[in-house]
């Protein structure tokens, strides 16, 4: 694509499941855990870590009483958007409405802290107009997955808490094939804090 695409990052949802093992003010976003890189850092810092330098152009969504992800977005050159629902649809539409200019939209949820920063490229890489590119480990779709500017409208119309994987099934996949298990790994629970893929 001519344009580059803009990032999304997904940092809305409350984490209840994690809430519920690890206590309920205990923000998996911000919990410290070990990196592929051996380096200790938050969650959310390492997703904004493993982000393409060239894509500039990055928006976190998060809640209003998120004062300590907001920062950390902005310390990584992020637009802070600010929403009232948690759930990933609505998260979702608010970002692309910030930016329906865009050449695409890299949709990357906060809390996958394990994926490769040579897998991200590959999936802006393979970024099209009208095509969906999703990384694919084994038979599994994973993330991120970059949208193509001819999936703006269906994107604004997202809502709710479900996101935007029932538009594969209407859409054109481009499906990047990759051996990086972090493209399915999410911290849900605190075990998932230690990597062992």
């Amino acid at each position: 694509m001519s344009q580059e695409p803009a990032v999304i990052v997904l940092a809305a949802g409350q984490g209840s499941r994690y809430r519920q093992l690890a206590g309920a003010d205990q923000d998996k976003l911000l919990a410290p855990c070990i990196g592929r890189d051996g380096v200790v850092r938050p969650v959310l810092e390492h997703v904004l870590v493993n982000l393409p330098a060239r894509l500039s152009r990055r928006l976190l969504v998060t809640t209003a009483d998120r004062h300590a992800v907001a920062r950390l977005g902005q310390a990584y050159g992020c637009q802070v958007l600010r929403v009232d629902s948690p759930g990933m649809g609505h998260s979702i539409a608010a970002g692309v409405g910030a930016c329906t200019d865009a050449g695409g939209w890299l949709v990357m949820p906060g809390d996958m802290p394990f994926i490769l920063a040579s897998t991200v490229e590959r999936v802006v890489q393979e970024m099209e107009e009208g095509a969906i590119s999703v990384p694919v480990l084994g038979a599994e779709y994973g993330h991120p997955v970059g949208f193509g500017r001819g999936y703006g409208a269906a994107l604004l119309g997202l809502s709710g808490d479900r996101g935007a994987r029932r538009l594969f099934a209407q859409g054109t996949l481009v499906p990047v094939s990759v051996t990086d298990p972090g493209v399915l790994w999410d911290v849900d629970v605190p075990q998932a804090l230690l990597f062992s893929g």
